[in-house]
């Protein structure tokens, strides 16, 4: 049996059809010939600005010698739909999620990109309902693991960063992304991506989106091919830095 949004989220809800709204995706809305304003996206809007300002503000407190660059960095890993998506289906909210016949067949129930819309839309439903402290606390508890691997395995996430500055620090020369195919259904769609530098192809790796892909292909330029391990010189936030890159793990 599914959970309701109380227990997955620990708050107590009070105004049932804020919930509703934020658990229906616009397929249901359409199917039914319903209101667009009852769909999930407005209250989206609201619970994404309620957590781009909580997080902004739990990195302003962590990191008190950081640079904005640097913060905004991590919060945009911290925020992005893989986070959100990771967060939502552990708890099971996924279950929750009201969508039209075709869009279920489809398997769209598990789609990332629908997981995080969700989950920010409870956000914004939480704070209309008068729950702002109590949400603001489950960000912060909920999140903070997340600020903390980000921060642990910086060079992982901004991989391509630190390929970019690698590479022009050596020919001026900037690395190449390109999509080689598109595996799956559209529901399910992977991405294949190849980097290329000065015409050699460096890494091929397959991600949910062209973004993770083009990630995937710079942590394993910059592990298997490049810089393992290495010092770097760059720019970084405008000042220069040097850092070691410890390579482990993997995405």
């Amino acid at each position: 049996m599914s959970k309701t949004v109380a227990e997955i989220f620990g708050i107590e809800t009070v105004t049932a059809e804020y919930y509703k709204h934020a658990l229906t995706h616009s397929s249901y809305t359409k199917e039914l010939n319903l209101p667009e304003t009852e769909c999930y996206e407005r209250l989206e809007f609201l619970g994404d600005a309620v957590l781009k300002l909580t997080i902004s503000d739990v990195l302003f407190k962590m990191y008190p010698d950081s640079r904005e660059g640097e913060l905004s960095k991590i919060r945009g890993v911290v925020v992005s739909d893989n986070t959100l998506a990771d967060i939502a289906k552990h708890n099971g909210l996924q279950d929750l999620i009201i969508m039209s016949k075709h869009e279920e067949k489809q398997g769209c129930r598990n789609l990332n990109s629908i997981c995080a819309c969700a989950f920010e839309a409870i956000l914004g439903a939480y704070y209309l309902d008068g729950k702002f402290d109590e949400i603001l606390k489950y960000i912060e508890t909920t999140f903070k693991p997340y600020i903390l691997d980000v921060e642990k395995h910086f060079e992982k996430f901004n991989a391509k960063a630190i390929l970019q500055e690698y590479t022009q620090g050596q020919t001026k020369n900037t690395p190449e992304y390109n999509v080689i195919k598109e595996i799956g259904p559209q529901h399910k769609k992977e991405f294949e991506v190849e980097v290329r530098y000065n015409g050699e192809v460096l890494a091929v790796e397959t991600g949910l989106s062209k973004k993770e892909a083009e990630q995937k292909c710079a942590y394993s330029a910059c592990k298997n091919v490049l810089i393992q391990p290495a010092k770097i010189w760059g720019l970084f936030n405008g000042q220069d830095y040097c850092f070691s890159v410890n390579f482990v793990g993997g995405f």
